[in-house]
C-alpha cells in the first residue's frame, strides 16, 4: 500500500529517515467463534530507537491506576474508582487537588482522571495518576506486561525533574463528598533505586534548545525522559482490547467495568461525555483522533469508532489506534509516530505539526482503512 499509494503521503515517505517515520499495523481476523488472531506487520519499526512518546503514555498510567486500585479491593473493600480523591502536597513543586469543577460531584475520583487523561489528554489529570501509582511500580508493571522499551519517570507539563520527579503527593479516599469519611489514607512516597536501563539509541535530539529565552546549541537529552517504543504502545493497546490473546501472566488485574470504563474514554468522543463537558468549538470529535481525522481536520467516515491515544511534543506526533468499522467487517490496529521539526531547534514552538505532520497521519490512516474495506469486499464476492 506504502508503495503504490502515495497520495498525500509521499513527501514523508520520500524520507522517512529525516521524519523519523515508524508504522506498526496488525491486521486483525476474527473466526466463526468471533475469536480475533492478529498478523503484524511493520515500516521501519525500530524498538530501540528514542522517540518522545509525549501524552501517549496517559493510556499506561490509566491501565495502572485501575490495577492498583483494584489490588488495594482487598483490604479495603469499600474503595472504588468513583471514590473522591483529595490530593494533598508534600514536596518542592507539588500541587494540591481537592475539588474539580468538571466532575458530577464537584471531588476528583480516580475514574474521572482516567476519562480526562484519555478524552482529550489532559495533562494534570495524568500527573495524578502518576502520583497515585508511582514510579517504582510504574515501570515494575510496564516489565511485567513485556513492554520492555518503555518507562515512565516524570509527570507533564510541570517541569518534573528529578528529584520531585522520584516524590510523590499524599492521597486520601473517602466514602463520601463531603470528604469527611477516610477510605485510605495514602502517605506520601519516594522511590530511591535506580530507573529502568532500555538500551535505546538517539536519546539526544535537535540541533539547539530553548531554555527559558536561552538558545543553548547542541542537542537536547532525553535520557531523563519517558519512553515508550511503537511496538509496546500498541501492545499495551492490546493488551487492553483483547487481553485474552495475551498469556495471563502479561494481563492486567482488572475487573469487567475497568476494561469498560477505557474503552469508553478511549473511543469516546468529546461532546459525548456528560461528565466531563466539553465544548464542540474547541474540542471538535476528531480533536483526539490523527489517524483518519488529523486532530480535528475532518470527521470519522460514517460507522467508524476508533479506540487510540495520541501524542504530540517537541515536534512529535504519536497515534496508536484500533480501528473498527462493523457494518463493513473491518478491524485493525495502526500506530504511527513521525517527527516533523524543519529548524531542528526543541521547545521554540515552530513545529510543522499542521503542515505535515496532521494530514500525513489523516492520510495514513484513511489509506489504511480504505484498503481494508477493499480488502474485505474482495474476500466476500463468489
Amino acid at each position: 500500500m506504502l508503495r503504490h499509494d502515495t497520495t498525500g503521503l509521499g513527501r514523508v515517505l520520500a524520507r522517512p529517515g529525516y521524519y523519523r517515520l515508524q508504522i506498526s499495523y496488525t491486521r486483525i481476523r476474527r473466526d466463526a467463534a468471533g475469536v480475533a488472531h492478529f498478523k503484524t506487520s511493520g515500516y521501519r519499526v525500530r524498538p530501540r530507537a528514542y522517540f518522545y512518546p509525549a501524552s501517549a503514555v496517559k493510556l499506561a498510567a490509566a491501565a495502572l491506576a485501575l490495577q492498583k486500585m483494584r489490588d488495594l479491593n482487598a483490604p479495603y473493600p469499600a474503595l472504588g474508582p468513583d471514590a473522591p480523591m483529595l490530593t494533598d502536597s508534600a514536596f518542592a513543586g507539588q500541587t494540591r487537588a481537592r475539588r474539580d469543577t468538571s466532575s458530577a460531584s464537584g471531588r476528583p475520583t480516580l475514574a474521572h482522571y482516567v476519562r480526562k487523561a484519555l478524552l482529550v489528554s489532559d495533562n494534570d489529570a495524568f500527573n495524578r495518576l502518576y502520583e497515585f501509582v508511582g514510579p517504582q511500580e510504574l515501570n515494575r508493571e510496564l516489565a511485567r506486561l513485556g513492554l520492555r522499551h518503555s518507562r515512565l519517570l516524570h509527570r507533564l507539563a510541570v517541569g518534573d525533574q528529578e528529584p520531585g520527579s522520584r516524590h510523590t503527593n499524599p492521597i486520601t479516599f473517602y466514602a463520601d463528598t463531603a470528604a469527611t469519611q477516610v477510605l485510605l489514607a495514602q502517605p506520601a512516597g519516594s522511590y530511591a533505586g535506580p530507573w529502568p536501563r532500555l538500551g535505546l539509541r538517539g536519546e539526544h535530539i535537535g540541533e539547539a534548545y530553548l531554555k527559558g529565552a536561552q538558545k543553548v546549541a547542541g542537542p537536547l537529552d532525553f535520557t531523563q525522559k519517558n519512553a515508550f517504543s511503537l511496538p509496546d504502545l500498541q501492545r499495551l493497546l492490546r493488551i487492553i482490547l483483547f487481553p485474552e490473546s495475551v498469556p495471563p501472566t502479561r494481563r492486567l488485574r482488572l475487573l469487567p467495568a475497568d476494561y469498560a470504563l477505557l474503552r469508553e474514554a478511549l473511543s469516546q468522543l468529546p461532546r459525548q461525555s456528560p461528565h466531563p463537558r466539553y465544548d464542540v468549538a474547541h474540542y471538535p470529535d476528531t480533536y483526539a483522533k490523527f489517524l483518519l481525522g488529523g486532530g480535528g481536520l475532518v470527521p470519522l467516515p460514517p460507522g467508524v469508532r476508533v479506540f487510540n491515544k495520541i501524542g504530540q511534543a517537541y515536534g512529535f506526533l504519536i497515534d496508536n489506534a484500533c480501528i473498527r468499522d462493523e457494518a463493513h467487517g473491518v478491524e485493525f490496529l495502526l500506530s504511527a509516530v513521525l517527527y516533523v521539526n524543519a529548524d531542528g531547534v526543541l521547545n521554540d514552538d515552530k513545529y510543522e505539526y499542521d503542515q505535515i505532520g496532521l494530514p500525513f497521519l489523516r492520510d495514513l490512516g484513511r489509506r489504511v482503512y480504505e484498503a481494508e474495506c477493499r480488502r474485505v469486499l474482495h474476500a466476500k464476492r463468489p
